[in-house]
This record gives C-alpha cells, sequence and structure tokens, in this order.
C-alpha cells in the first residue's frame, strides 16, 4: 500500500508525507500565504524522493482537523482532484466517476 498524506491544516507549515507498507515518511516546508502553490511541487518531490509516480498510490490521507479553513480547503480540494483522476480513495472513502 502507498498512501499520499497531506497536511495543510497549519497558517505556518505544509506537511506532505507517503506512507509506503505502513513505514511513513514526510517532508515540511514553512510558508507564508503561498500555500496553494507549494502542496503540489511538495507532493512531487516525495514522489520522486521514493521513486514513486502518481499511479503507483492506492489512496489519499488529508487533515481535516482543527486548523485553517483555507489551509483544509487547499489540501481537499487537491487531494480529491488527484483521487477522481487516479480513481483511489480519500481518506478511506472512494467517488465513483
Amino acid at each position: 500500500m502507498k498512501t499520499l498524506l497531506i497536511d495543510t491544516a497549519s497558517n505556518e507549515k505544509i506537511i506532505v508525507g507517503v506512507r509506503i507498507d505502513g513505514k511513513v515518511y514526510k517532508i515540511t516546508q514553512k510558508i507564508g500565504k503561498e500555500k496553494a502553490q507549494i502542496v503540489l511541487p511538495m507532493i512531487d518531490r516525495m514522489l520522486k524522493n521514493h521513486k514513486l509516480k502518481l499511479q503507483d498510490l492506492t489512496g489519499i490521507e488529508v487533515n481535516i482537523g482543527q486548523g485553517s479553513f483555507t489551509g483544509i480547503r487547499v489540501g481537499l480540494s487537491i487531494a480529491n482532484a488527484l483521487a477522481f483522476a487516479l480513481d483511489i480513495p480519500v481518506n478511506g472513502r472512494k467517488f465513483s466517476k
């Protein structure tokens, strides 16, 4: 199992990670107002670091709890778009095409 992890709830940092067969790898980046512009390059870097392609992912998990509404919305929007395109679940739920 290869799960993408996205946490954009904080106004101070973004965390992107990947869980590969139960082991978690994360990268963190401090941010200003440019949250939406940073997430996708971080995802790309994380996948490249682990020699993965988007198509290798089996799920996406997004932090939906306590935090900035706009930040959470950014993370969920990215997760939902990727999950829809890849036909994989977000936070355990799969949305049919």
